[in-house]
């Protein structure tokens, strides 16, 4: 018996390979040309903080390396049975760069980690080739990866992935919240649906993914991919004083936003309730939860109202899923015009969406009004 007949095709790997190189090419852009030192197939990546012109680094008067480590969790099983891969890479790379952004960090370059039980080199580079989108769009270089294929221990069919991104930020301008303020606005930006989060529960309460939701299978909604919000927040950060900054992630509003003051603050979240629309998938989520056999325009209605009236489900939602907001930023109430203004102008819809209050206690937390 030899490696292939135990069930890892090497020559599929060879194969695999040759598509990351060519999309890890497209990657680097002239800002970081002269940074990376090697490209895919090395044993390891290198990048030349000192030729990184994009970066500024040689400016800093104290460098920081800020990194971050993240993956898609099951909303990869959506993929498999919708047979389409080339978004849950852009997830990935979207759960770890918009970590490290909360810091003020600019992404430099970005690692991803494929596992699978049995290789098809095709279905990989479209993995990878969604992971390449996402560096291309937040100024990240794909410089390097691993793909493992262990037969036996994945099912045929079954991937994973993980990846690592690490950024660059002056030490004196780290944003870790140690500047909020009480009475200070809070101004979430718009998500674009469930993100990477809640998607154990989601495959629950959704069994059909072809059930039509607004003219298209749901589960063709479910895939879309989580933002990306480092170039709209970077710019804004030239522009106006970002004090504390949160990534709506698994754990929702609840876990957090409370991640953005600093330890010891004594300082919450109180959020307006009605200040943004949540988006329709998140009703038909509620309904999910609430009926797990209904489905289409009655699930729609029935979340809908839930949502307005069933006050314990609601709290779940929220403590579970971004509910439409996907980031959250922290700022001085005289900036939030101008904030808004440019974050529309590049894309991002965003609202006034609560304040910062002082806390009853010690621990910080959120509350609605």
């Amino acid at each position: 018996m030899d490696y292939k007949q135990a069930g890892v095709n090497i020559d599929e790997g060879y194969r695999a390979v040759d598509k990351y190189r060519d999309l890890s090419a497209k990657t680097v852009d002239e800002k970081a040309a002269g940074a990376v030192l090697n490209g895919i197939g090395s044993f390891a990546g290198m990048y030349s903080l000192k030729a990184f012109a994009g970066g500024g680094a040689s400016a800093m008067a104290e460098p920081v390396l800020v990194s971050g480590t993240d993956g898609v969790g099951t909303k990869l099983d959506i993929a498999f049975k919708m047979k389409k891969y080339d978004t849950v890479g852009i997830d990935c790379v979207a759960m770890c760069v918009n970590d490290i952004l909360c810091h003020g960090a600019r992404p430099l370059f970005f690692l991803d980690y494929l596992a699978c039980g049995k290789l098809d080199a095709d279905v990989a580079a479209e993995i990878v080739k969604g992971v390449a989108v996402g560096c291309r769009e937040t100024g990240s270089v794909l410089l390097g990866g691993e793909t493992a294929e262990m037969p036996g221990f994945y099912d045929a069919g079954k991937y994973d992935i993980a990846g690592f991104s690490i950024g660059i930020v002056d030490r004196a301008k780290i944003i870790d919240g140690a500047t909020i303020r009480e009475g200070d606005a809070l101004l979430g930006i718009a998500s674009s649906g469930a993100h990477s989060n809640g998607f154990s529960l989601i495959r629950k309460i959704v069994p059909d993914l072809h059930e039509d939701f607004g003219g298209m299978p749901i589960g063709m909604a479910l895939l879309e991919p989580t933002r990306l919000y480092v170039k709209p927040v970077l710019s804004l950060m030239e522009k106006i004083a970002i004090r504390g900054m949160a990534h709506i992630t698994g754990g929702g509003f609840y876990e957090n936003i409370p991640r953005m003051f600093k330890k010891g603050a004594a300082l919450s979240a109180v959020i307006q309730e009605g200040s943004w629309t949540i988006p329709p998938i998140f009703a038909r989520i509620a309904a999910g939860c609430y009926n797990p056999g209904c489905s289409g325009p009655i699930a729609q209605k029935l979340g809908e109202d839930l949502l307005k009236t069933n006050a314990e489900l609601k709290k779940q939602m929220f403590n579970t899923f971004n509910m439409g907001i996907g980031f959250v930023l922290a700022i001085a109430p005289a900036d939030v015009r101008q904030a808004r203004e440019h974050l529309d102008n590049m894309g991002y819809p965003a609202w006034e969406i609560g304040s910062v209050e002082k806390a009853a206690d010690a621990a910080p937390g959120v509350r609605f009004a």
